[in-house]
């Protein structure tokens, strides 16, 4: 095998059909755009349009909106958490961040922060300071040993 033996198989590639090259060709003249009218024209942009008679889009009803303040929290579960412990990439005497699971490889990137999930056991006895947590998940962080630090609690002290 060589560089220059190499070739795309047998009808992979279609040669492009010249357009308006004579009356001969099979395609001259209109060039295959039949005869007249918008579409004859070049230019011709009309996606959604139904002949006049009221589009798709505008038939059916507006719904919902997509709030822009909206908070996107990495989700973290309490399993994933004791895994990181146990395979010691997190460690235990140390406040956990954002920072620190981004480090321990428990997270890729710190998007508006982290909300920590209930799923799972927790057996180390950890601090958090995250951006949220479920009920169940403080529950069993204190019921280990542990604390969590939201931002709520931070403004009301």
């Amino acid at each position: 095998m060589k560089l220059n033996d190499l070739r795309d198989n047998e009808g992979a590639t279609h040669s492009k059909k010249r357009l308006g090259r004579g009356i001969g060709s099979g395609s001259g003249k209109t060039a295959g755009r039949g005869v007249k009218g918008q579409k004859a024209r070049s230019g011709v942009a009309i996606n959604g349009f139904e002949g006049g008679q009221m589009p798709l889009y505008r038939r059916l009803p507006k719904r919902g909106f997509k709030n822009i303040f909206a908070k996107d929290f990495n989700t973290v579960s309490l399993a994933r958490v004791q895994a990181a412990v146990d395979a010691k990439k997190l460690d235990a005497k140390e406040t956990v961040t954002v920072e620190s699971l981004i480090k321990a490889g428990v997270l890729r990137r710190a998007k508006d922060g982290v909300r920590l999930l209930g799923d799972g056991e927790l057996k180390a006895k950890l601090a958090f300071d995250i951006a949220g947590a479920s009920k169940t998940a403080i529950e069993k962080v204190e019921k280990a040993g542990g604390s969590v630090k939201l931002p709520e609690q931070a403004a009301a002290e």
